[in-house]
């Protein structure tokens, strides 16, 4: 019913005539075709890679262990456990067991590192299902198999975060859970190595209750027994003292201690038989600054150490080489380093302990961490190559079935026959005992049938990627084409040909039937009919503004060439700087630099000199932000109450001014407002101070700083409203209430962002209202006494100039700096909880997700604001405005669409063992689609912002 509705309504509207069309319509037909872009992000690259239905694959010979440790040490950098202290002692003594009795290396994880991807990646052998993100990555989108699930029995105890999911997916009564609750994951809390003393105190007691309790007993000395152990204090601890700290270090230590004592009474238990497995690793690792999600080597590098029952003793060699030169510096040149991905984990214990490898991994066994036969090794290597086979045909299956079969492109390097003829020769190659050669064999078909599952996965996207493109290039240009129509002199009336308009109608809508049908008869999804259908009303709409192209570029060719290259040239530089910004932020220096001199260049500087000059001298202090080092790495808390109090100086001074103004332009009422939002500026000044110093001294976040917090959240979206209508003291009543808030979610510089961010909005008003009287407009409103709430006389509107463009390309350009101007990117991207610690202490990711992506978006309600004053000034109609900038906003947002395709740049890493294998390898990095989410639906609630001020307005 969806279906059918979505495409009837987005022909309906599209197809009207442009200028019969309103600006509710439009922008509905709007809404509907960005929220397809929006869908299709998650469509074509955010699909799960998960496949069902393979048969289990395990290793036909006995393991040599019967139960497997598993010690996951969550926020555990590699550098932090390998390195030696400063006085040349290790900070885990037992640990350092990998010298004699263990093997070790580099478990390389992979973006987003956080602690579900990492634990799914170590415990299913797959890279996350992105999806889960929408879940707070806590829940299972897509269940999968597991080594938990395929083992006898699994006891883990830990966070409620992170085991339940693999209990949920777990087939049977076979997967125990032992967790602490949510509330003791509090980032303000006294010491959260108390997390892991928790852990190792109840396993023991658990050991110790087994004693007396005949089932648990005879449980517990089964095979392919499985004990998890979640370690999540050092996570807590780098986050909330960063990962250099005393905190952080001594929480090494605690936990290595607890090992020790964990594997001695095990040992003991089992009556010392050699039949233990144990495994040491981590799901990420941590930036210096204390936060994960990204791709620095600090956090995708963790460590891993394997010992006991069939694992290989350390390897002694006389050189090794490895990119990264940090064995030198660990004191570990001579020992042999065995670096795996984080999905390799999986088989390898699934091997130790005999249990099936995970239906849905996409790891290869690291043979060098086995100290087993040859003969054991072939067989586990054939194991896991035919389990990975087994994915790549049901992945081939099930786009043959939903493919034409003279349109199917199979993936030919794995073909039918040659799957058959790598098995068959591996398998003779393990019975003449050319063990090695059958390894060698496996391995290239593993290598195989992952790039045939990436094939698969992305089989369709180019070709959806190509409809999108397609509808997003027609979208633009017919957004380009009403503007012109309607609010331009570029073009002439032109009378509409009734027979062409019937015959252009049945033609494409005869094109959407012959699309329709080839994807019915394929059986495809329904998201890839209004994919491919899209395309055909939008062009059409753009098709039928034929005769407004050929006025154009007659228009056009008519004036001079060199200036309309040059206009040309200028603008796609200025969207080449955008498009550079969301790789590079010093791009922004740049543009602000160039901006500080737009006065100069367009003679405002002689018409407003003071303007002028504040103008040039806040763009040049705004291009300082995108040079400082992204939120979060350097926590200034002084200069965040250094901020609060100059917010306070500034307001006292606006409020004498408005003192003395006339009574008509203020009243009582405004005045309790403004000190109502004075008020909170100086209660959150406050908070900041007080819960930096209480967290400090480990006392946690004080209940009355809290209630303050989510008081000053809520009162700072109603005071506003409450404000003088008066333009400047409105502009002025929103800037206090965001301040109050975002200060409260700062932690360094960034809480000066939005002071200079506004500043400059100031000035640009008043220098809009300059660059008026070059068209010769007298009618300047004066500022002060500006009321918005009047209603406009619709006679002094105006047609788009040039100017307009600039006007919509400053408009997008402070928007991306609003973005990118602190590095919000790491704090989207990057899991820092500093800046919540006034709000809330304990984990919650949707609450403390919500609150950094409130603090994204302030600076946007700033430039927005600023913009909607700037469209009232200037005399220019809500539509021809909303339409000017919707149009700059789709280009810089068609240009991302098609860069965000790469890997993120600042991402990706040179070690080899980073690199991806999974079917779902290259996707736009999750801070990029988040901005472009936001950006886009800001865009639109701007537009039905304006189409309320332009349907009510007050007499």
């Amino acid at each position: 019913m969806i279906l059918p509705f979505l495409e009837m309504e987005c022909w309906t509207l599209l197809c009207q005539p442009a200028v019969a069309m309103g600006i509710s319509v439009f922008i509905l037909a709007g809404l509907l075709v960005h929220c397809v872009f929006l869908v299709s992000i998650f469509d074509i690259y955010f699909s799960s890679p998960l496949v069902h239905g393979m048969t289990p694959q395990q290793t036909p010979l006995p393991p040599p262990a019967k139960r497997l440790v598993l010690f996951v040490a969550d926020g555990l950098r590699a550098d932090s456990l390998y390195k030696l202290n400063s006085n040349s002692t290790p900070p885990a003594p037992y640990l350092r067991i990998l010298e004699n009795n263990g093997s070790w290396g580099i478990s390389h994880t992979r973006v987003p590192t956080e602690s579900r991807p990492g634990h799914v990646a170590l415990i299913a052998g797959f890279y996350e299902d992105v999806s889960a993100v929408a879940k707070g990555w806590k829940e299972n989108p897509v269940e999968f198999d597991s080594v938990f699930n395929e083992s006898k029995y699994t006891w883990s105890w830990g966070s409620p975060d992170i085991l339940p999911m693999f209990a949920k997916g777990a087939t049977g009564d076979h997967v125990y859970t032992f967790c602490y609750t949510a509330e003791s994951e509090d980032f303000g809390a006294q010491d959260a190595a108390e997390l892991d003393m928790w852990v190792f105190d109840h396993v023991k007691s658990f050991f110790n209750s087994s004693r007396s309790n005949q089932t648990l007993f005879s449980a517990l000395n089964e095979e392919k027994v499985v004990l998890f152990l979640h370690l999540l204090g050092i996570d807590t601890n780098g986050h909330a003292h960063r990962p250099n700290s005393r905190e952080y270090k001594e929480n090494i230590k605690k936990v290595d201690e607890g090992i020790k004592e964990i594997a001695l009474m095990i040992d003991n238990f089992y009556g010392n038989d050699g039949k233990t497995a144990f495994i040491l690793t981590s799901d990420h690792g941590m930036t210096d600054w204390g936060t994960h999600g990204a791709g620095h080597p600090s956090e995708t590098l963790t460590p891993l150490i394997v010992w006991g029952a069939g694992v290989n003793y350390p390897q002694r060699v006389s050189s090794q080489k490895f990119e990264d030169n940090l064995l030198k510096e660990w004191k570990l040149e001579n020992l042999k380093r065995l670096d795996v991905n984080q999905a390799d984990v999986a088989p390898l214990m699934a091997s130790l302990i005999g249990v099936p490898f995970p239906l849905n991994s996409v790891g290869t066994l690291p043979l060098e961490y086995l100290n087993n036969s040859a003969h054991f090794k072939a067989e586990s290597m054939f194991t896991n190559a035919v389990q990975i086979v087994e994915q790549f045909k049901v992945k081939m299956s099930q786009k043959r079935e939903t493919t034409l079969s003279f349109l199917f492109t199979p993936f030919k390097p794995l073909s039918d026959s040659e799957q058959i003829n790598y098995l068959k020769k591996a398998r003779l190659y393990i019975q003449q005992q050319k063990y090695d050669e059958a390894i060698s064999l496996c391995k290239t078909l593993i290598n195989l049938a992952l790039e045939g599952l990436s094939y698969y996965h992305t089989y369709d996207r180019l070709f959806l990627g190509l409809s999108i493109a397609t509808s997003f290039v027609g979208w633009t240009t017919y957004v380009i084409l009403v503007i012109i129509k309607t609010h331009t002199n570029l073009t002439k009336a032109v009378q509409t040909n009734n027979k062409e308009s019937t015959v252009l109608f049945y033609g494409f809508a005869f094109v959407g039937m012959i699309i329709a049908f080839f994807l019915l008869i394929q059986t495809c999804p329904w998201t890839y009919y209004i994919y491919c259908l899209l395309p055909v009303p939008v062009w059409y709409a753009v098709v039928k503004e034929l005769p407004v192209i050929q006025d154009l570029a007659a228009n056009l060719l008519s004036h001079n060439m060199v200036q309309s290259v040059g206009f040309i040239f200028i603008c796609i530089l200025g969207i080449e700087i955008l498009v550079f910004s969301f790789f590079y932020r010093s791009t922004l220096t740049l543009g602000l630099l160039v901006f500080a001199g737009w006065p100069v260049i367009t003679q405002l500087w002689a018409q407003a000199k003071t303007n002028a000059s504040i103008w040039t001298l806040l763009c040049v202090l705004l291009a300082i932000f995108p040079l400082m080092p992204v939120v979060g790495r350097e926590p200034n808390i002084p200069l965040v109450i250094a901020t609060g109090l100059l917010t306070l100086l500034i307001s006292c001074f606006s409020l004498a001014s408005l003192c003395k103004t006339k009574n008509k332009y203020r009243n009582k009422e405004d005045l309790k407002v403004y000190f109502y939002q004075m008020l909170s500026i100086a209660l959150s000044t406050y908070v900041v101070s007080s819960t930096h110093d209480s967290l400090k001294n480990k006392q946690g976040l004080p209940l009355l700083n809290q209630i303050i917090s989510w008081m000053t959240l809520v009162s700072s979206s109603v005071l506003p409203l409450l404000s003088s209508t008066f333009l400047i003291q409105r502009l002025f009543s929103i800037l206090l209430s965001l301040m109050s808030t975002y200060l409260l979610l700062s932690t360094g510089y960034e809480a000066l962002f939005p002071l200079v961010l506004s500043g400059l909005m100031f000035v640009w008003i008043n220098m809009e209202q300059e660059a008026l009287q070059r068209y010769g407009l007298s009618l300047k409103p004066k500022l002060a006494v500006f009321n918005f709430t009047y209603t406009t006389d619709i006679t002094q509107f105006r047609q788009l100039h040039l100017d307009d463009v600039r006007r919509s390309f400053f408009f997008v350009f402070f928007i991306v700096t609003a973005f990118f101007g602190t590095g919000n990117i790491a704090s989207v991207n990057s899991f820092d909880p500093a800046s919540v610690y006034c709000f809330l202490t304990v984990f919650s990711p949707f609450m403390m997700g919500s609150l950094l992506l409130l603090k994204v978006v302030i600076p946007f309600v700033l430039v927005s604001c600023a913009f909607e004053a700037i469209q009232v000034t200037t005399q220019l109609s809500s539509k021809r405005y909303s339409k000017c900038y919707i149009s700059a906003s789709v280009r810089v947002s068609n240009l991302f669409c098609k860069n965000s395709e790469l890997p993120n740049l600042n991402l990706s890493l040179k070690t080899k063992a980073n690199q991806t294998r999974n079917p779902a390898q290259t996707k736009p990095s999750r801070s990029h689609c988040y901005f472009y989410l936001l950006l886009r639906f800001w865009f639109l609630f701007n537009d039905f912002y304006k189409l309320r001020n332009s349907f009510c307005t007050v007499k």
